[in-house]
This record gives C-alpha cells, structure tokens and sequence, in this order.
C-alpha cells in the first residue's frame, strides 16, 4: 500500500530537511526572524521580515538596514544580503515594497514604501538611530533613495544594487546626495542603457551621470572612496562579474555591500565580507522546492489508489509510429513559437494594456495574453496536421478536477506550514513559490480560466503529437522538456553568451522581459515532467493540465507586483 506513496513521502522529507537547513541558516548565531506588518502612508499595511541579531536590545541597540528586493520580487529575494547584516551585528528589515508580497497595493505608490519602511526602522527599540543603513536592489533602490529623500538625516549610508539615482523614479544624485553612496553595478547587468545611460554595464565608471554622482570628470576607478565618509559624501562603485538577478546569489556583490556597511556604519560586528553562510539557504529553500514537485506527483499518484479515483488510473497509449520530418517540425514550432511570440505579446501590454481593477498585475497580464496567443496558434496549426492517427484520451473532467485540487491543495498545506515554522518559502533564485495573501486569492480567478485553456490545448497537443509507440520513460520526459523548455534554453544560452562575451545584450531593447524569461526555463521543466507523469497513469491531458493551471496561477500571482486596486 505505500508504494504509491513512496514520492509523496520523499517529497515530505526534502521538504522538511530544506526547511529545516534554510530556517538554520537565517537564525545562525542566536538570530531572531520575526514575521512583521506595520502602517504606512494612506492607511498602506507594508510586510517585513526582521532580523534581530542577539547583542542587540534596547540597552545596546545596534545598527540598522532596510533592505528592500526590486521589482516582481519579494523581501525574501534579499535574504542573502540579509543574512549576512544580521551576522555582522545588524538589525534588519528586510521589506515587501508597495504592491509586491504581502504588503498593500498598489506597487509604486508612498515612495515604493521606502519611507514608511525607514520609519518602522527607526521606531525598533533595539536600532541605534545614529547608524541606519539603506540598500535596495533595482527598483528597491528607488525605494531606499525615496526614504533618503524624504528622511535626509535620518540614514547614515546606502547601498544601490544594480539600480540607479535620477529620473523617472528617483532623484538626480549629486556629489552631497544621497549621503555616503555605495553602487554595486554587475558587469553584465542587463539595465545599464535604462539605469546609467550607457551600453554596456563594464563601461558604467565612464556614464556622464554617475560621474555627476561623484564630482569627477574623469572616468570612476572601480573600489576607490571618493569624497568623505565623516562628511556623508563617499562614493564607490564596485564590479561584480555577475548579471541584474545575479547579484541576489552573488558572494562578491553581497560582500561588497558588506564592505560598504562595515565602514561607513559604527557598531556592527567584525567579520571578514567573504565569510558568507547565505547560500546553504538559498540550498536549503532549493531543495524544498524540489520536494514540493515530488509531493505534487507522490500526491497524485497515491490518490489514484483511493476507491473514487481508481478509475481514472489507466496505461497510457501513444499513436505516432516514429519520428518522422513531421515530428521534428511540431518539436521545433513547440519549442520555438512560444519564444518568438514573448516579446511582442509583453511589449503590447505594456504599451497599451495597463494594468486594470479587473486585471490587476501586468505581468500576469502578460504572460496570460502570451498564453492565449500561444493557445491559437497552436490550434491553428493543429489543422494542418489533423490527417494522421488521432490520439484516445480518457478524460473524466470531474475526477480530473478533483484529483488536481487535492494534489495542489497538499502542496499548498506543505508551503503554508513551512512558512508558520520555518518562516521560509520554497524558492531557488528567480523561482520563488509563496503562499497567497487575501488580496492575491481574490485576484487568482479571473487569470485561471485562460490559463486552463492553453494548458489544455499544449498538453493535449503535447502528448497527441509528440508522444511515440514504444517510449520508455525517459525519452517521454525528455521530449516534453524539448516541447516546452527547449526554446528558452537555446534562447537564453545564446542571448546571455553574446552578453558574457561581448558586453552587449541582444535583447536590450527589453531587459525586463530578458529577465522574466529565466524563469521560463525552470517553470516550462516542472510542467513537462507534470504533464508527463499525470498522463502515464491517466492516458490524459486533463489532470496534468488542471494541475499545472492551478499551480502556476498561483505561482504567479504571489510573485508578481499588484498595480491597481
């Protein structure tokens, strides 16, 4: 009887000991992490996760920072740079901006939260008021600089990761504004143009504008203080070799901040700025992640044994006979089509379809015409190969739905708990799966419709048009991934090794959507080995596709940014 549990329980115990490691490392060292919400401006409610490091109380009250995570992100996209403050004695609010996580929308709105957030700072009993730091990534950045603007004596230094002062955002920088600036610019960030006016991020120490920041004409020498820190005007620019989103799991971007805290800031603990721990959180949080895939999967295939959904249990059948030119043309068009049509379909929404109080999120709002415009091609060209044998599902839409909902559904009850414990999510990186505030939960509905649709129509594609007589396991799993993932991976490997090895980004015209695309390749993986898994035991589209519906639906809304309300 536990053999067609046997995944589920595998799930349970990568969960339990990724957790358990992730929520280890973020307490390292007597360190407190408290799950916070607090007021803002126009009645906002703003989210945090606070570090207390042990030496500091009220009667020795220690530094503090307010960092903040860029756009579509969340506070804990900011837990290595976190963890690593609190380490060195700093006491941490690591903050949901406006819009994004758990605090209120709409995004950008109260100075992204960047003053309410230096506020609560401030107001922690625990926090030398005299040694306040502020560091933001990308957008973060904006929002640091908005506190700093609106709280000009209230913060000692800042650190601005892969983001920028002056327009449209933010205001100019001048050699006495903000006070003791540390810029931590990758050399292969994908938003110089936008941020510094130049190309290339390796040529940012010569941009006109950051040499206005500093006071020079000269170009900037990477690592050397300009200015006073005594006086508030330091300056220093820092070179990581990474990318934009690179910097969250970098040790020298994260070190140079260090760095930069550790003397512009009095009061922190010494510690070398590469003595870092932070990445066997991001390992632990990983594998948690991974075991929620196994969970999903061990779930529904122990569902399958239960009496009510027994039936739906059936071996599956492939009818294409072998791979003929007309196989390759489908694998390539399933590949590529969703690729050539990212960029037209995010560039049209965010030109002329702006966020909505019906459609709330833009970026969900992207992908979701991207998945209906993929959704009629790929019926269009189902017409031109409709002459060959045609594929015999079993479909039973009710138990289908029913085994999609409790299988997410445990899913779910796994990442809530390990957030009431742990106080983690699961995430690696770029993919970060969060449990959904109340706000989210009333959006999700109006995207899961169409996203059913084009889970629907890929998946039924999928294994009517790819799925050959006589393949084992292995290469069924492989030529999903293939279908779903394969584009972007080539995609990908083509425009960031044109960026390592020339500076220049392809796709530069629209960082933001380069960026999205990443997470493209991890996601389209997990839904290839769902699809496939679900229809080995179904010979079905319909449960794989309601459960991927379901899944990403969700991972998407609690992920995104919420523009309006």
């Amino acid at each position: 009887m536990l053999r067609p549990w046997r995944l589920f329980l595998l799930g349970c115990v990568l969960i339990l000991f990724g957790a358990f490691l992730a929520s280890a490392i973020q307490t390292a060292g007597g360190i407190q992490v408290k799950d916070v919400r607090f007021r803002g401006a126009n009645g906002a409610t703003l989210s945090a996760l606070v570090y207390i490091p042990s030496s500091a109380t009220p009667q020795t009250p220690a530094p503090g920072i307010l960092a903040v995570h860029g756009y579509i992100n969340s506070r804990e996209t900011q837990s290595g740079f976190a963890i690593e403050f609190a380490r060195r004695g700093y006491v941490v609010v690591e903050m949901d901006q406006m819009g994004h996580g758990y605090s209120s929308a709409p995004a950008f709105a109260n100075g992204f939260g960047g003053p309410d957030g230096l506020k609560y700072l401030r107001s922690l009993p625990m926090v030398d008021k005299a040694n306040i730091g502020l560091e933001g990534h990308s957008m973060g950045g904006w929002t640091v600089l908005a506190a700093a603007a609106a709280m000009p004596d209230d913060y000692r230094s800042i650190v601005l990761e892969g983001s920028s002062t002056g327009k449209p955002y933010a205001m100019d920088g001048t050699p006495a504004w903000p006070r003791n600036l540390g810029l931590v610019y990758s050399q292969y960030d994908e938003f110089s143009k936008f941020m510094w006016g130049v190309d290339r991020a390796q040529d940012v120490t010569a941009s006109p504008k950051l040499k206005a920041v500093f006071g020079t004409t000269a170009k900037i020498v990477p690592d050397r203080i300009y200015g006073d820190i005594a006086k508030g005007t330091a300056r220093r620019v820092s070179t990581p070799a990474t990318t934009h989103p690179g910097d969250h799991i970098s040790g020298e971007a994260i070190g140079d901040s260090l760095d930069w805290f550790g003397r512009t800031l009095k009061g922190g603990l010494a510690r070398p700025a590469d003595d870092q721990i932070w990445i066997w959180k991001e390992v632990g949080t990983g594998v948690a992640l991974i075991g929620f895939v196994a969970l999903l999967l061990g779930t529904f295939d122990g569902l399958l044994t239960l009496p009510l959904l027994l039936e739906m249990r059936r071996q599956s059948s492939a009818v294409i006979a072998w791979r003929s030119g007309g196989w390759w043309a489908r694998l390539g068009l399933s590949a590529f089509v969703p690729v050539l049509t990212l960029f037209p379909v995010f560039i049209i929404v965010t030109v002329g379809l702006p966020a909505s109080h019906l459609f709330r999120q833009t970026v969900t709002n992207q992908v979701t015409l991207w998945a209906l415009v993929n959704t009629a091609i790929t019926l269009g060209l189902g017409r031109f190969w409709s002459r060959g044998p045609t594929a015999r599902f079993y479909d039973r839409w009710g138990l289908a739905a029913l085994s999609a909902i409790l299988t997410v559904g445990a899913g779910y009850a796994a990442l809530v708990l390990c957030d009431l414990v742990f106080k983690v999510d699961f995430r690696f990186w770029v993919v970060a799966l969060k449990p959904m505030s109340l706000d989210q939960w009333s959006i999700a509905p109006i995207y899961f419709l169409p996203l059913t649709l084009f889970f629907v129509v890929t998946l039924r594609t999928l294994h009517g048009g790819l799925a050959v007589k006589g393949d084992g396991a292995a290469a069924q799993y492989l030529t999903a991934i293939l279908a779903l993932a394969g584009g972007f991976l080539v995609f990908l490997g083509l425009d960031y090794g044109i960026l390592f090895a020339t500076g220049n980004l392809i796709t530069g015209f629209d960082p933001l959507t380069t960026v999205i695309a990443i997470q493209f390749l991890p996601l389209m993986s997990i839904i290839a080995v769902i699809a496939v898994f679900t229809w080995r035991r179904t010979n079905s589209y319909v449960p794989g596709a309601l459960i991927c519906a379901l899944f990403v639906t969700w991972y998407m809304v609690a992920g995104t940014a919420t523009q309006a309300i």
